[in-house]
């Protein structure tokens, strides 16, 4: 038997702030297509961690601090958003080094 979320949640990434890797947790409670992608403060998508069909249950995405041409990132906050299907979810983290 299969666990399946009741709800659409975006966990608060752990650890926060973080150095050098950080985890995002998210469940789904149906199928969807599910984009998780990560902002800088400008707004400009520097890393997309995931961007497919996923069927309901719990996902962890881990970020290494690196951008899509996997170069690393400067210190700062991170935004993180969650888009599946009609939800949308925001979340923020602060990198350290």
């Amino acid at each position: 038997m299969r666990l399946k979320p009741d709800t659409y949640r975006l966990s608060a990434n752990f650890p926060n702030p973080f150095n050098p890797t950080t985890t995002i947790d998210y469940a789904l409670p149906e199928a969807a297509h599910v984009q998780l992608v990560i902002y800088d403060l400008l707004g400009q998508a520097i890393r997309t961690m995931t961007n497919s069909h996923h069927e309901p249950g719990f996902y962890s995405a881990l970020w290494n601090a690196t951008d899509d041409d996997n170069r690393p990132v400067a210190n700062g906050l991170y935004f993180y958003k969650l888009s599946a299907g009609h939800f949308n979810s925001i979340g923020k983290m602060m990198l350290l080094k």
